[in-house]
């Protein structure tokens, strides 16, 4: 099935698409830093720039989009157009996720991953709830990782 759009048009479109400071990163902002919490944005000093750093609590929340990242959930559908493309792309970028995880495991981080899904969709949480869940990740030093998602 061909692109119902002309390959300028989409080129438009997919080129105002954000890769950071997006909606759901704003909702988890916000609210973490109204319960106190500060952090550093896109520290580039670390492997896939992380959304948000906590370095007090050695600790890097990704957000991440069910798209761009293939996750397995009501957001994501693989495309039906240049499917070639975006089969290597969102591939590209799981393999990538894998690895920043692993070496910021290795360099001693705890990481929290927040999908687009739970702050977005029909199965969305509750974004306090969301907020909630990480700040308690953040306070707790037991827990190395959380993955936040919607409720399939």
């Amino acid at each position: 099935m061909s692109d119902i759009v002309s390959p300028e048009i989409r080129s438009r479109m997919m080129s105002g698409i954000r890769d950071k400071d997006t909606k759901p990163e704003m909702i988890l902002r916000h609210g973490l830093h109204q319960l106190g919490f500060r952090y550093k944005l896109h520290d580039r000093g670390l492997p896939g720039k992380p959304d948000m750093v906590f370095p007090r609590f050695k600790a890097v929340i990704f957000v991440n989009g069910c798209f761009w990242h293939g996750h397995s959930c009501h957001l994501f559908k693989w495309p039906s157009s240049n499917e070639e493309f975006w089969y290597a792309k969102i591939n590209r970028n799981i393999d990538l996720d894998r690895n920043y995880v692993t070496h910021l495991q290795n360099m001693g981080w705890r990481i929290g991953v927040v999908w687009e899904c739970s702050l977005k969709g029909k199965y969305r949480i509750n974004s306090e709830e969301v907020i909630e869940l990480c700040a308690q990740w953040l306070q707790a030093t037991d827990m190395t990782s959380i993955e936040i998602g919607g409720q399939c």
